[in-house]
């Protein structure tokens, strides 16, 4: 079995995520996806609480069919988040599994001075995500939303959602999550 990371803060998850997801298990030779939440940010990044994050991506997930799960090994291990700390963990619980890490096409150029980098080139193939603005001759363009934004337009009141599935919205709706407010 082939399956393809895709680790992200998720905070939250929004319709970038969700087609990226799509597009690589429609082009890409694996078998499944799993969504890799964050626990906590190597670089001390606010996160919601991982419950919060895991029950959005879980409603994510449901939308893009059964070959999409939630993994939540870095919350089973707790503490910061590595990337090869994690794909690590992850052949030792899967050791029948091989696996490819999805990044977007920004991070192309810098993941050689990830944490492990050497190390982790050696445990997974990397597939390549282009990203609105970073990578003008990728194939295919995701749209320009970030996790960022979506706070900023909950925190503010307005809508969001053109940048958020309904099932996320609704998650966030019901916790009253990043400062939601009804908007106006």
């Amino acid at each position: 079995m082939h399956v393809a990371l895709f680790g992200g803060s998720f905070n939250p998850p929004h319709v970038g995520h969700q087609l990226a997801a799509l597009y690589v298990l429609e082009t890409a030779p694996v078998d499944g996806l799993w969504l890799v939440p964050c626990f906590q940010h190597a670089f001390d990044k606010a996160l919601e609480r991982f419950e919060y994050r895991v029950k959005m991506c879980e409603r994510m997930a449901a939308a893009l069919g059964p070959r999409v799960r939630v993994e939540t090994i870095e919350g089973q291990r707790g503490g910061v988040s590595r990337t090869l700390d994690t794909v690590k963990a992850l052949r030792v619980a899967y050791p029948g599994v091989r696996f490819s890490l999805m990044i977007g096409a920004d991070l192309r150029h810098e993941r050689s001075t990830w944490y492990g980098a050497d190390e982790l080139a050696t445990l997974v193939n990397f597939i390549v995500v282009g990203r609105a603005g970073a990578d003008p001759d990728a194939a295919v363009q995701m749209p320009a939303v970030s996790s960022t934004e979506v706070r900023e337009r909950l925190a503010q009141g307005k809508p969001v959602d053109a940048q958020v599935p309904r099932a996320v919205l609704d998650v966030i709706r019901a916790h009253t999550l990043y400062g939601f407010r009804e908007a106006r």
